[in-house]
């Protein structure tokens, strides 16, 4: 399997599917910054505290200036019903063969899904945060991603 880029080093060139069909993460960061959440699987309780902690603050990461684009390898079909379930304000995309997630080293293979990960980038194509095991009840990991967003705590 391959490692989980570091801070500081280039994201993967990866590409996702969507409603609106295929997106490559080069396309999706020339609107700037990004925070990549892999999930597990649509509509499970964990699964779904990750992806709502991050749509409760993203008009927050909204003003930082950047975007979130969650994703797994479920199918666009339960993707869609995900979405719809929990009102999320980003797109909740498909990684199929789970290619996307093997490159950032988040791929399970006995389970043929990805873990919990989450990745900031900036526009630029660098990883800026890298949480290969992403837990949604650790609030540092949570803050750490506003952080590396620009955000100071001290504001």
């Amino acid at each position: 399997m391959a490692e989980s880029p570091a801070a500081g080093e280039r994201a993967p060139a990866v590409s996702f599917s969507g409603p609106d069909g295929p997106l490559a993460l080069a396309e999706a960061l020339r609107d700037g910054p990004l925070v990549l959440l892999f999930f597990q699987e649509a509509g499970t309780p964990g699964c779904a505290a990750q992806v709502r902690g991050f749509a409760a603050e993203y008009d927050l990461i909204r003003e930082l200036g950047a975007r979130v684009l969650a994703v797994s390898v479920d199918p666009a079909e339960a993707q869609a019903r995900f979405a719809d379930q929990l009102a999320a304000p980003f797109p909740i995309l498909t990684d199929p063969d789970g290619a996307a997630a093997r490159a950032f080293g988040v791929f399970d293979h006995t389970n043929r899904r990805s873990n919990r990960a989450v990745f900031v980038i900036d526009q630029g194509g660098t990883v800026t945060l890298a949480h290969a095991w992403y837990t949604p009840q650790n609030s540092s990991q949570f803050e750490e991603v506003f952080a590396a967003l620009g955000l100071d705590p001290g504001a």
